[in-house]
């Protein structure tokens, strides 16, 4: 290991246990991620559920889960679980884009003043 190589691992090592200052740049990235979170949060558990659904849909058409519950028709109920569930992984990105969208607007003038400000220092 060099000197350099050497150097850089002691400093890394340091920043670790050394206090970090907060700057206007970290409230900018938490900013940001408070606009984001919620509607990647929502999006991913949304998509979760319309994809289980759209399962279900599937396993009843295709197993015999439905004479186990006792559906007469599993054809005509698997189908229509299935096309509900996938109408709702159709419509997640829509409502994703939507919502963030309109967080972004409730968090625009925040963010560009704290930018400016930044950029102007």
């Amino acid at each position: 290991m060099n000197k350099n190589d050497h150097d850089f691992l002691i400093q890394k090592i340091r920043t670790q246990y050394t206090e970090k200052e907060h700057t206007e740049l970290d409230e900018l990235k938490a900013l940001d991620r408070k606009v984001k979170r919620p509607a990647e949060v929502f999006a991913y558990v949304f998509g979760s559920v319309s994809a289980i659904i759209m399962g279900s849909g599937m396993s009843l058409v295709m197993t015999d889960i439905a004479e186990t519950l006792g559906i007469q028709n599993p054809m005509l109920y698997g189908i229509v679980v299935g096309v509900i569930g996938l109408f709702m992984a159709i419509i997640n990105y829509p409502v994703y884009k939507g919502f963030l969208n309109s967080r972004r607007k409730k968090y625009a003038d925040k963010i560009i003043s704290l930018s400016d400000k930044i950029m102007k220092d």
